[in-house]
């Protein structure tokens, strides 16, 4: 039987209790000006994967990392001109940037889905503030409901379908917004609206049919540019085979059999892979209970998607 999930009004003493969970690997909820948040390490990659565990997210999309200030973003972030005036003019508030990610940054691959892109928000919150400050961490967060669930603006809507599922919710009361931020793509050319929100921004342009990249939407999704074979025992000659379990291969999802893991090390691997020598990848079976339907979704598109 799970544990209730503890609830606390979000005073100091209970934003230090989150930010310790959140150091340990733990994804705790949060409100922000917008909806509540499921905040968990950015740059740990197995605590990002706790976040699907707990949603039951069918699948692994781009997650919106939130960071305390622009100075931080721009450590993860590549920013022009332009982006930088939106940034200046709408943060602290409800509009993420789609942005190059920085190379060599800290961000586990997770939280961009593999893509060289990032979304990035300052939120307005001071409870969210609160403990990116106190976390010293960029936090990924998607919102604090069961996958297919409505967005929660209360701590009552949290509870409804994560009770039991994450150790620790702040609770604030009501969201002041009480919809998702507007998500604006800046990677090149003109401005892409890719969810409408809060902000308005009317130079953007709405982005068309395949160019939907957002953390929260049915998103592009890195697939390999090598051939991907799936449930692989051994390797044929000239594949890399990324492991799992009592399958070895040049490179394991988790040698352990851990689903939480093999999320963390999912993109990583194949990006590894891709790189290699070899000419072909193929992937040792996953279970599909728990996270491994996630897993699963994300191989099979990999698999397929050879436009």
């Amino acid at each position: 039987m799970s544990t209730p999930t503890v609830r606390l009004p979000a005073d100091d003493g209970a934003i230090e209790e989150a930010a310790r969970a959140i150091l340990a690997g733990r994804p705790v909820a949060v409100p922000t000006e917008t909806v509540y948040g499921l905040a968990a390490d950015a740059t740990n990659g197995e605590a990002v994967a706790r976040i699907y565990q707990a949603k039951g997210r069918p699948s692994f999309n781009p997650l919106i990392t939130h960071v305390p200030d622009l100075a931080t973003a721009e450590r993860y972030g590549l920013f022009d001109p332009a982006t930088l005036a939106l940034a200046e003019t709408h943060w602290p508030g409800p509009l993420t940037l789609v942005v190059p990610l920085r190379p060599g940054g800290s961000i586990a691959s997770i939280v961009t889905a593999g893509l060289p892109s990032i979304g990035l928000r300052v939120p307005a919150h001071p409870v969210m503030q609160a403990l990116l400050r106190a976390s010293g961490r960029p936090l990924a967060a998607p919102s604090a409901n069961a996958s297919g669930r409505i967005s929660p603006t209360r701590a009552e809507h949290v509870l409804a379908s994560l009770d039991g599922r994450i150790p620790l919710l702040l609770d604030a009361g009501p969201t002041e917004r009480g919809i998702e931020s507007t998500i604006i793509a800046a990677t090149g050319g003109p401005l892409r609206l890719l969810r409408p929100g809060p902000v308005e921004v009317p130079e953007a342009q709405r982005a068309g049919s395949g160019q939907i990249e957002a953390p929260g939407m049915m998103s592009s999704h890195y697939a390999p540019i090598k051939p991907l074979r799936l449930d692989a025992t051994q390797a044929q000659p000239g594949e890399w085979l990324i492991g799992f379990g009592p399958v070895p291969g040049r490179s394991t999802l988790s040698a352990g059999s851990d689903l939480v893991e093999a999320a963390a090390n999912l993109f990583s691997a194949l990006h590894e892979a891709d790189e290699s020598p070899c000419e072909a990848i193929a992937v040792a079976p996953v279970p599909a209970d728990g996270l491994g339907a996630a897993i699963n979704d994300r191989l099979r598109r990999a698999a397929a998607d050879r436009g």
